[in-house]
């Protein structure tokens, strides 16, 4: 039985993108992917980056799918780790924007070559390294349009992809840092 199934039905599988303020220390990540490798979660997109130098905080974003129940689990059980500070899941609690940063390597010449500027100038990727043999794009945008671009480069000699993952940010006034600092004043 998967941890996606409950009495033998299986439930809808939704993804979620959950940001994670977490203290900026060793071991910190190997903690919040265990809990996820522990319990059989799969994780579809990950991204770490330190956001406040001064105070030692990093940003964990994560795509996950799992049923509306699992999805709660993970929430209750990321907000239990220390040194968890807050944890926000994007998909239901915030307005927010997402976006994620992809290389993509095309090699051709000839007309595949000019199809694939023409390409990239429809979904707003700029070359940002050219040879004789080879271009290539940055493009950033939702993984949805990402994907089709992908998709329409293939036939035009897609050779390597490298993608960072989802990154998001709440719209308006409220942060994430402002969550954690009200949820642990010092």
């Amino acid at each position: 039985m998967s941890v996606y199934e409950l009495d033998g039905v299986a439930e809808r599988l939704e993804t979620h993108t959950i940001c994670i303020l977490v203290a900026n220390e060793p071991g910190v990540l190997a903690r919040v992917i265990g809990l996820f490798s522990g319990r059989g979660y799969n994780i579809e997109s990950l991204t770490v980056a330190e956001v406040e130098h001064g105070a030692h905080r990093s940003r964990i974003t994560i795509a996950t799918t799992g049923t509306p129940m699992v999805i709660e689990q993970i929430k209750a059980q990321l907000s239990r780790l220390v040194p968890v500070y807050s944890v926000v899941d994007m998909s239901t609690d915030v307005d927010h924007v997402e976006r994620e940063l992809a290389l993509v390597k095309v090699v051709g010449v000839g007309d595949p070559r000019v199809e694939a500027m023409r390409m990239a100038d429809v979904f707003g990727a700029r070359v940002v390294d050219a040879t004789l043999s080879s271009l290539v794009f940055e493009i950033s945008g939702t993984s949805d349009d990402i994907d089709r671009f992908i998709e329409l480069m293939n036939p035009l000699g897609v050779a390597e992809i490298s993608r960072t993952g989802l990154v998001a940010i709440g719209r308006g006034g409220e942060t994430l840092t402002a969550t954690a600092d009200a949820a642990n004043p010092t």
